[in-house]
């Protein structure tokens, strides 16, 4: 319990290191240097701790890697990659404590729909009332406020957030496909960091990167990057073999109220009672899903982390 906590609060600090990073940076910049410091930390972490557990008389192997399989994998990285500019287009326009729950609001609701669509297995009641929840407090939130101001929520912000929550959702998805199959979470959690530090590297050549020399800029790099993708999703990985989905996914709602609190303390941001309604009835559709979680050791709960 204490590990997915503490992989909550380190995601709920991403907003708030990128607003607090010098001036020049962009969301694609941010995004790219994030991958690169944090993909490839991940994928060294999570590749040696998924070797130890793998290798030796009584350990369990992964299956053979069929297209299939290197398939989902490419696709979780890919996806990985995808999140990180949509969240700060997102927490750029509309501030980090509307952005960061709005993300993390229409992921869950989202990684149902593809399920649905996938398996064709109807959702339960828990999982409607959950989303209808989710989309009010979403609707709420659009034209609430953020970014410190007290009314009407940037366009564009609302779609990188819903963006990112779509990109988790898919990555989430073929998370899921890859442990039912029998891979080693770490196995999976360190495929994702490889992929997505390769789509980083590819990037390199067209962003802007001289904010990376201002100590403030090396440092929201290093955070972002080592803290917020290596550390958080090793100490979620590992937490998360050990809880129920139910249990994990009402864990993570530590990171919404990690980015709020810092979003108002730190960064001053003010939000209208409208916004403040939103978050409350999207918080309370999220709490809803995480006690209505049917399986009771699912992979990966959909409601998860920046």
């Amino acid at each position: 319990m204490l590990a997915v906590i503490a992989a909550a609060v380190l995601f709920g600090t991403t907003g708030t290191a990128q607003a607090l990073g010098p001036e020049g940076t962009t969301p694609l910049s941010v995004g790219v240097m994030r991958l690169v410091v944090g993909g490839t930390a991940l994928a060294a972490i999570g590749l040696a701790l998924a070797r130890r557990r793998t290798h030796g008389p009584a350990a369990r192997a992964n299956p053979a890697l069929t297209r299939r399989a290197l398939g989902l994998m490419a696709v979780t990285g890919v996806c990985l990659a995808a999140y990180q500019p949509l969240f700060f287009l997102g927490t750029e326009r509309n501030g980090v404590a509307v952005a960061t729950v709005m993300a993390l609001g229409s992921a869950p609701v989202l990684a149902g729909l593809l399920e649905w669509g996938l398996t064709r297995r109807v959702p339960g009641r828990i999982w409607m009332l959950a989303t209808l929840l989710a989309t009010i407090g979403v609707i709420l939130l659009a034209f609430g406020g953020g970014a410190g101001t007290a009314g009407g929520t940037d366009p564009i912000g609302i779609v990188g957030s819903v963006g990112a929550g779509a990109s988790f959702a898919v990555f989430a998805n073929a998370q899921r496909r890859l442990m039912d199959d029998g891979w080693d979470p770490f196995t999976v959690a360190g495929a994702m960091g490889a992929g997505s530090a390769i789509v980083g590297a590819l990037a390199l050549p067209f962003v802007d990167l001289a904010w990376v020399a201002e100590p403030t800029g090396l440092t929201m790099a290093l955070w972002l990057g080592l803290a917020t993708i290596a550390v958080a999703y090793t100490l979620f990985t590992w937490g998360l073999e050990r809880l129920t989905a139910a249990t994990a996914a009402t864990l993570t709602l530590a990171e919404p109220l990690t980015a709020g609190i810092l979003g108002v303390a730190v960064l001053g941001e003010r939000l209208s009672l409208l916004a403040v309604a939103g978050l409350l009835v999207l918080a309370s559709g999220l709490v809803i899903l995480a006690l209505g979680s049917r399986k009771p050791r699912d992979p990966v709960p959909f409601a998860v982390e920046a």
